[in-house]
């Protein structure tokens, strides 16, 4: 009797290990189709996590009883959007599209959703980029609201892992930014390869890992604005990790060697910029407090 259970057991885990291995044969990337036009998971998994990032705001926001409205952080949340959507987009055709020179000739068809007269969307954006969108869209906003940004900025730096969770899971439902080729059990069958599910590695190290790390630390920072500066370093890093189990952009391979990606280096980079962010914020606020 105690083989048979344990049998059953065995084959039904096999089972199960089957169908993850091959669930992008069992599953639409296309929620609703209304035949002119359809509607994706990732766009879905897209409003979620801005929603998600919003809501989080506010709640840290009356939890830690800190001095912004409601009001404000809705007007902030519609200047960074737009940021992030440009910045992304540009950024994806500067750096990532093969075909950069067409877009530069034509500029209006980078936020072109058509092709053919079809419905497809807007395909390539970059996180990179959104971070510079954003960057951006903060810098115009505290020219409108002197005084605020900086306790704003940590306001995003908690909320962005949080909502970031439900992007990188868009990217999964989508079957897009797949992972290098592998033969760990766990892996996913992507156009008869086994590959890594990076996109989820990448929603729990850069989204849950960090959001915990983020909250854990926020009453500990040492000046306002600290934690902006923080996140930036540690999405660099965690992203410069998860890019050993990323297939590098197909149009682009590997920069240097067999392992450095076109990702890592903006990483790296980035984690340069968010260590001079941070002491230029450390530097700011101490002016802003001597001269009060």
């Amino acid at each position: 009797m105690v083989y048979y259970v344990i049998l059953y057991s065995h084959l039904k885990q096999r089972i199960y290990v089957e169908f993850w291995n091959h669930i992008y044969e069992h599953f639409n990337p296309i929620a609703v189709d209304f035949g002119f036009i359809s509607i994706h998971w990732y766009g879905i998994m897209y409003i979620s996590a801005l929603l998600t990032a919003l809501w989080f705001a506010k709640w840290i926001i009356k939890k830690d009883n800190m001095p912004i409205s409601e009001l404000l952080i809705d007007n902030y949340f519609i200047w960074i959007e737009v940021g992030i959507i440009l910045g992304a987009r540009i950024w994806y055709i500067l750096f990532y599209d093969p075909n950069t020179a067409y877009y530069l000739s034509e500029p209006w068809q980078i936020f072109n959703p058509f092709s053919n007269g079809e419905f497809v969307g807007i395909r390539g954006m970059s996180y990179h980029g959104a971070v510079v969108g954003a960057g951006i869209a903060s810098y115009l906003f505290s020219r409108r609201n002197p005084g605020e940004i900086y306790r704003i900025l940590d306001v995003v730096a908690l909320a962005v892992p949080v909502g970031f969770v439900f992007g990188r899971i868009g990217n999964f439902l989508n079957q897009e930014l797949v992972g290098r080729v592998t033969d760990v059990p766990w892996g996913i069958y992507v156009d008869g390869l086994l590959r890594h599910p990076s996109q989820l590695y990448e929603g729990f190290l850069e989204g849950i890992v960090i959001a915990i790390i983020m909250y854990l630390y926020r009453k500990r920072k040492k000046f306002e604005g600290a934690l902006i500066g923080i996140y930036g370093m540690l999405y660099g890093t965690a992203r410069f990790i998860v890019e050993f189990w990323r297939e590098p952009d197909a149009q682009l391979g590997y920069i240097y060697g067999d392992w450095l990606t076109m990702g890592q280096i903006q990483s790296f980079i980035m984690i340069l910029a968010s260590i001079g962010i941070y002491f230029i914020f450390k530097f700011l606020t101490k002016v802003d407090k001597n001269n009060i």
